[in-house]
């Protein structure tokens, strides 16, 4: 029995939705759970899942169409089931919808196509890598850079490639031995979750209808993988052996990463001796302090800067965006259209808090900075104010039961938020030790995507630029964000005289929705306390 699926009210003030995009396509199987459309309302683009299983017998509002609430969306039911009677009149006729289907197909000939779009077999001993999911609001990945080119032989466990996530760059691995027969996504192209990223069998096998395209003839699919054939050759020719090791990024293997962190052995120090001098386990175990990296790949460490565009008078130029760019594009301009923003400014004494660090300096192998203080501050102010660590959820407030504190990092392609769990339970060196790790490997694009996942209040410091006061926005589903400025040296008044002080000013947003302008402002003065007189934070 067919089910119509109506377009659904996503928000309150809600009346009509625009289809964004679809995730399905007529002829498709459904399962329960699929994303089947983007819906965009009158607040934020939303994924709108199926509740249904079957196949996808009618699309009731084109892609980039808008309708009513409650009209119908979609129809979903058992393959071939007559749908006229739901539609309102008749269904397609096979020859339009085969020639909408071929329209369809040539539109997308050029695109990556995901494995459930083709009708080639897969041949015996052939693996089909798909473009993984690597972050749980990803929809696309980009390959930053390729690893392996085709013809290459490949082992379980060898870097393939680079993948851009909406978050971050990480190493994808093969879990196959073989030879790399097909790359489904050119370096620096994006391409859906799911659709086919590489193609791995035995070598001489003919994998040029795999991944194709239903609507390509055999002659068609040949064109591009013969291309494929001589392309990467040329790629072999022209770059050079090291090319890996001069890049912004370290190679190194998830387990050296492991054994690095768990030893407390600096891996810029250490020359790799895997493929493309990537460090492996052994170069962990034999590595000896006075070792020291050739200094050809000393250019990585100042490659966290954001890369010089050089100025040319009266010509404009451009540059692409990447990835993370434009999903903190569209995330950011989400918060600040959906999330009514308000702000709370106080000036902190920081006196005590100078004297404190000092004192806390002096012990021996301790470095902590105003910015872990500060962190560690609001996290334990949060403990008090529950209301400004929690989330809206629509027709919900979230209390969050741990407190999981975000703190911006500046990269080249804009923002990162790493995210420090359990923040109230962390004292001032572990804070530290955390906060320098965190942001150097995002500088370095080396963060994965779970420790930029799970953040339930946010920070962002300026203050090192010399800014003295500043807002943010949002960084949702928090609902505040505080934004801290500069110690500034200035007169004061102080006992009734006027004398030299040390002040700092801090600026909360928050999400009206979920913090009131009162609740707000007792959570800064909770903070401005523990701040202006540290001990008390072992109260």
């Amino acid at each position: 029995m067919a089910e119509v699926i109506t377009m659904p009210r996503l928000s309150d003030t809600m009346t009509e939705g625009k289809v964004a995009k679809w995730h399905k396509k007529v002829g498709d199987k459904v399962k329960e759970g699929d994303i089947l459309a983007e819906i965009e309302t009158d607040k934020a683009v939303q994924d709108f899942e199926s509740e249904v299983e079957g196949t996808l017998l009618y699309v009731g509002v084109e892609e980039n169409g808008a309708a009513a609430v409650d009209s119908v969306l979609a129809i979903i039911g058992n393959e071939g089931e007559d749908i006229s009677g739901l539609t309102g009149g008749s269904a397609p006729a096979s020859g339009d919808s085969e020639e909408k289907k071929v329209d369809e197909e040539l539109k997308t000939e050029n695109n990556a196509t995901s494995v459930e779009q083709t009708d080639a077999e897969v041949p015996a001993g052939v693996e089909v890598i798909t473009m993984p999911r690597l972050s749980d609001t990803m929809t696309e990945g980009k390959v930053a850079k390729w690893h392996k080119n085709v013809g290459d032989q490949v082992k379980e466990g060898d870097l393939l490639a680079e993948i851009e996530t909406d978050k971050a760059v990480q190493d994808f691995e093969s879990e196959f031995n073989g030879v790399l027969l097909k790359q489904g996504v050119e370096e620096g192209g994006a391409a859906p979750v799911d659709s086919v990223l590489a193609i791995i069998g035995p070598e001489g096998t003919d994998v040029s209808s795999v991944g194709a395209p239903k609507s390509e003839t055999k002659n068609e699919s040949q064109k591009p993988a013969a291309e494929e054939k001589t392309e990467p050759k040329e790629e072999k020719a022209s770059e050079p052996a090291a090319d890996h090791a001069s890049s912004d990024r370290i190679a190194i293997s998830p387990l050296a990463k492991k054994m690095a962190q768990d030893k407390g052995v600096d891996i810029n120090a250490i020359q790799g001796s895997g493929e493309n001098g990537r460090i492996v386990k052994k170069d962990i175990e034999n590595y000896q302090p006075s070792q020291a990296k050739p200094s050809s790949s000393a250019p990585a460490a100042s490659a966290a800067a954001q890369v010089a565009v050089n100025f040319v008078q009266g010509e404009d130029t451009e540059t692409q965006n990447s990835q993370v760019r434009n999903i903190i594009a569209k995330r950011l301009s989400e918060s600040k259209f959906s999330a009514p923003h308000y702000y709370l400014m106080v000036e902190i004494n920081m006196d005590k808090a100078i004297a404190a660090r000092k004192e806390i300096n002096s012990l021996p192998d301790t470095k902590v900075s105003f910015n872990d203080m500060i962190i560690k501050a609001t996290a334990v102010a949060l403990r008090k104010h529950p209301q400004v660590n929690s989330s809206w959820a629509g027709d919900k407030i979230i209390h969050r039961g741990n407190i999981n504190i975000g703190v911006a990092v500046a990269i080249p392609d804009g923002l990162v938020v790493p995210v420090l769990k359990n923040t109230d339970q962390m004292n001032y060196t572990q804070i530290s030790a955390a906060v320098k790790d965190m942001a150097s490997r995002a500088k370095s694009k080396g963060l994965k995507a779970n420790e930029m996942e799970g953040s339930t209040f946010s920070i962002s410091n300026l203050g090192m630029f010399g800014i003295e006061t500043f807002t943010s926005i949002i960084n949702q589903p928090n609902s505040a964000i505080l934004s801290v400025g500069a110690i500034i040296e200035k007169p004061i008044v102080k006992d009734g005289q006027i004398v030299v002080g040390n002040t700092m000013k801090l600026s909360l947003a928050c999400d009206h929705r979920v913090v009131d302008g009162a609740t707000g402002a007792e959570f800064l003065q909770t903070l401005r306390t523990y701040l202006e007189n540290p001990l008390t934070l072992l109260l």
